[in-house]
Formats: structure tokens, C-alpha cells, sequence
């Protein structure tokens, strides 16, 4: 299936939801009044984009009816998609460019571990040497897990028993990483409440060390992966997270017919993130790089 159609099919929730409400405005007629303006504002905050990026999208959208004239509401709603994209800040590189430490972190169960998979099997298949560190020492089945995705990809995992501490699995991982010139190295970390301080600790911990051991000449980036289908928990999830770890972007993962999609336009909207992959599925090819136009669109409804 082609992408955009999966990913079209993934906002399908937001989208339909959106949808009605603008139907609804087009047919009261083609006035542009101030119940046109607040009733928009109210169909993209129903679509989970929350207060702030509703607000803003309408403003700006506003400001260029202003500029051009536009004469009707139909004319007001075909430049809802290029708003749209605009709420979102553009990577300023691909996730996997260069020389690049990734720290995984995320809430239990949010795909963070096959996001890892997927990552390093994409490095993989572009040539890249890839080495994965296992920090999740506190599920058990969390070097099990890891593993399988190591031998689809033909990569190595470095790994310590349940129990043992964090940050020197990651400690670990980046020497061996150094030592061997990797290129991007992927180090996956326990699932966590973002309301557990003692578990942020840890995170922060492990960052410190990736930080403190990694090559001059490799980048590290702390990345949350984010379900698409808790809405706006995920928000308060990324929040707490970016707080806590000064994140350098978003995966939004989990994008089927459940997913609560917009409510990624406001954690790029109030946290300032970029929005580096989305994945529709389980297949390898199913996490791709974010694209804010192809989203918009997506979101929105048109092509």
C-alpha cells in the first residue's frame, strides 16, 4: 500500500473528527465572521491539537485572509494545510546523518524497542555500522526482546544482566561504539511512568554518561517515542519528558485507525520539538521520516 494512503488511513480518527466540523462551517454559507474564526478554532482543538496550536494556526490563518482577500470561507480553508505544516519545526538533519548516538526513552509500551529495531535495520540497509546497547535492565525480557531485532538487522547488542545499573550498559556501549568507529549507535532504555522521579533520575543519569563518553565527532540525541493513540496524555508524557531531559525530538509511533494524530501538532507546537519519524505499523518499512507537508495533508484531508 502506498505511503501516504497508510498514513492517511492512520489519521483517519483526527481526520474524521476535523472533517465534520468543517463540513459544518461550509455549510452555513461562505461568510467569514468572527463565529466563523472561534468555530474553527474549536473543530482543530476536538482534532487533539491542543489550545495553543489551534490558536495559533488560526491567527496566521487570519492574518493571510487579510493579506490576500481571501473572498469566502472555502477559500479561508484551502490554506489550512500549509498553516498546518507550518506548526511544525523542520529536522535539520535526517535521524540517522552522520556520526550518532540515539537515547531511546518513552513510557511503557509506546513501541520504543521495535522503534530501535527499525532504526537500526534502516542503518543497516544504507550501509551504515550500527551497535545497540541494552538499558532496559528491569524488564527481563527486555535483552530477549532486543535481540531479535539485532539478528534481523545483523547487528551486535551490548547487554548486562537484569538488575544491574543503566547507565553502565550504556557506559559499556558508547566504549565499544568509540573504540569501533561506529556509525549510529542506539542505546533502548526501561519503558518508565513520566511521573516516577526516581526513573527520570536514571534517564538523566545514562544521558550524563552518553554525553560525558561519546566521541567528539558523534552527536547524541535523546529521542521520546510517543503513541499516537493517548491523545493528549501523550502530550503531558512529553512534557514531563522534555523537562526532565531537554529531548531533541519525537517519534510518533502506533499510527492506525486509533490514533489521536493531532495531538502530535501540539507537543511540536508548546515544546518546540521536531517531529523526526512516524510509523504506521509493525514492518520495518513502516517508520519513515517525517514529512509536516505530507502530514497536513493527511490530517486535513486533501492530496
Amino acid at each position: 500500500m502506498p505511503w501516504f494512503k497508510r498514513l492517511s488511513e492512520g489519521l483517519s480518527r483526527s481526520r474524521d473528527a476535523l472533517q465534520g466540523h468543517l463540513s459544518e462551517l461550509m455549510g452555513r454559507g461562505p461568510k467569514v465572521d468572527d463565529e466563523f474564526w472561534t468555530d474553527l478554532e474549536d473543530a482543530l482543538i476536538v482534532a487533539d491539537m491542543g489550545v495553543m496550536a489551534a490558536t495559533e494556526i488560526v491567527s496566521r490563518l487570519r492574518r493571510t485572509a487579510s493579506r490576500l482577500a481571501l473572498p469566502d470561507a472555502a477559500a479561508v480553508l484551502s490554506h489550512l494545510t500549509a498553516e498546518l505544516a507550518a506548526e511544525f519545526e523542520q529536522p535539520t538533519q535526517d535521524l540517522l546523518e552522520g556520526r550518532v548516538t540515539l537515547i531511546m526513552v518513552g513510557v511503557n509500551g509506546t513501541g520504543k524497542t521495535t522503534t530501535v529495531g527499525k532504526l537500526a535495520k534502516q542503518a543497516v540497509d544504507s550501509g551504515r555500522s550500527v551497535l545497540l546497547g541494552s538499558a532496559d535492565t528491569f524488564r527481563a525480557a527486555a535483552n530477549e526482546q532486543l535481540d531479535v531485532w539485532a539478528k534481523r538487522a545483523g547487528v551486535e547488542v551490548v547487554k548486562r544482566d537484569s538488575g544491574e545499573d543503566p547507565a553502565s550498559v550504556a557506559f559499556d556501549t558508547v566504549a565499544a561504539a568509540r573504540e569501533r568507529a561506529v556509525d549510529i549507535t542506539i542505546i533502548d532504555t526501561a519503558g518508565r511512568l513520566h511521573t516516577s522521579v526516581d526513573l527520570m533520575r536514571e534517564l538523566q543519569k545514562i544521558q550524563k554518561v552518553t554525553r560525558r563518553e561519546a566521541d567528539a565527532s558523534t552527536t547524541v540525541k535523546t529521542i521520546l517515542t510517543m503513541d499516537a493513540t493517548t491523545g493528549q496524555n501523550g502530550l503531558v508524557q512529553a512534557r514531563e519528558f522534555h523537562a526532565a531531559l531537554d529531548l531533541d525530538g519525537v517519534i510518533l509511533t502506533k499510527l492506525d485507525g486509533t490514533a489521536k494524530g493531532g495531538i502530535v501538532v501540539a507537543v511540536a507546537r508548546e515544546l518546540g520539538l521536531p517531529v523526526v519519524m512516524v510509523g504506521v505499523g509493525e514492518g520495518i518499512e513502516d517508520l519513515r521520516p517525517f514529512n509536516p507537508e505530507e502530514f497536513a495533508a493527511a490530517l486535513i484531508g486533501s492530496s
